[in-house]
């Protein structure tokens, strides 16, 4: 795309960046290294400043570097920082090489004409699942391929469901799940805690409920979406769910459950470390759907992309460090160091045979989609947002499921 168009684009795109990053991603800071005018060194931003020189991430970068022949400029950022930090170095033809960037991103970028296309750039996609390659499309085009997915599913602690008499084979449904929220209520523990706080965690952590129920985000006020909030809304009605949850992010919300007085947790992989030291017996159940089966939840990780560049020469080496990142043996380390689950079928088997504990994660990123998929792209934060309000006006009790949805699809259209 000519420069200038590209940076008209990237600057109507930034102020849409910032809703919708950071609900899945660790946190941190990097600095801002321009390209190196050796054509011999390839430059990567990457939103993982927790990896410092000498990791097995930053080793992994260096090894592919010296595969593809060149030398690796690397600079990790934090999420929300790398979004707007691309879409400048877009504005002034400073792009990076490789860009590893949060998924519900990808179409905010290639809308703004940042992002070169798998068509252009010939990354192999065809082994990737398709329900994860969909958040990295818009438009009909593909501008990226997933290094790995994390999602949410139920955690669910293993001595306060058998003191309530629960079998947790039981839960299979909304139905057989409130009727497990209420026999741990009456035995004197907890139900289940989540996020509902009014940002883009709220959303995040609402939509396999609102997935779940049949409802579509094009249509918020449907009878389907009402039925899902609803039942967020009667769980704190009867005390299944906290108050708290209105306020609660998916932190405190996991600190919650770390109490060990909770029977659910709605939370992510990237809680897999933190339930291994919470001190008692936990399981993993993906998030059932109103009438059961595996409801979808929310995908979150990143993309690896390849952003325009004025000297398109650059684009045969930045493919091949791309390939390499996401290999088979390179996709299984990397993501077993950051707890996600890997985008193929061939990789997340070998993860499953190595810990079969992780099959419960394979089975909710089967079943996950995009925020942004179904060509929703830079309309899904504004979606999002009504969605999180609307959450917020019915378990506040201001409005009513009903009125708090209707409010939403309003403003929303």
């Amino acid at each position: 795309m000519h420069s200038s168009s590209r940076r008209l684009l990237a600057t109507v795109a930034l102020s849409t960046v910032v809703a919708v990053v950071g609900t899945a991603c660790s946190s941190g800071a990097g600095s801002t290294d321009a390209k190196d005018a050796d054509s011999g060194t390839y430059t990567i931003w990457d939103p993982y400043p927790q990896f410092a020189k000498g990791s097995a991430w930053t080793k992994l970068l260096d090894k592919c570097g010296t595969e593809a022949g060149v030398k690796i400029q690397r600079t990790g950022f934090d999420t929300s920082d790398l979004a707007n930090k691309t879409l400048l170095a877009a504005q002034q033809g400073n792009s990076p090489d490789v860009l590893i960037v949060d998924n519900p991103v990808v179409s905010t970028l290639a809308e703004a004409g940042v992002l070169t296309t798998t068509d252009d750039n010939k990354l192999d996609t065809s082994k990737v699942d398709p329900n994860l390659l969909a958040a990295g499309q818009s438009g009909g085009k593909t501008y990226g391929t997933p290094i790995g997915a994390n999602t949410l599913a139920l955690y669910y602690n293993k001595e306060v469901l058998k003191e309530a008499g629960v079998d947790i084979a039981s839960v299979k449904d909304w139905k057989s799940l409130t009727a497990a929220l209420a026999k741990v209520e009456k035995a004197g523990k907890k139900g289940i805690t989540f996020s509902a706080i009014g940002t883009e965690e709220g959303s995040f952590q609402f939509l396999p409920w609102f997935w779940g129920s049949g409802a579509q985000l094009t249509e918020l006020d449907s009878d389907e979406a009402v039925s899902a909030l609803s039942l967020w809304q009667d769980w704190l009605k009867k005390g299944y769910a906290p108050n708290s949850v209105i306020n609660n992010t998916q932190t405190t919300s996991w600190q919650e459950f770390a109490g060990g007085d909770y029977a659910f947790a709605e939370n992510g992989t990237w809680q897999l470390a933190n339930a291994e030291k919470a001190g008692f017996e936990y399981g993993v159940l993906p998030i059932p759907g109103s009438d059961g089966g595996n409801a979808a939840a929310p995908t979150g990780g990143e993309f690896v992309t390849l952003p325009v560049q004025d000297d398109t020469g650059r684009y045969t080496t930045s493919q091949k460090l791309a390939t390499c990142l996401t290999s088979t043996q390179n996709l299984y380390d990397t993501d077993t160091t950051l707890s996600y689950v890997a985008p193929t079928s061939e990789v997340q088997n070998k993860q499953v045979a190595a810990n079969p504990a992780l099959k419960a994660w394979v089975d909710a990123v089967k079943a996950a989609k995009g925020r942004t998929s179904g060509d929703l792209g830079t309309k899904y934060p504004k979606i999002s947002e009504q969605l999180w309000k609307a959450v917020q006006s019915a378990l506040s009790g201001s409005k009513s499921p009903e009125d708090a949805l209707t409010s939403a699809q309003a403003a929303a259209e």
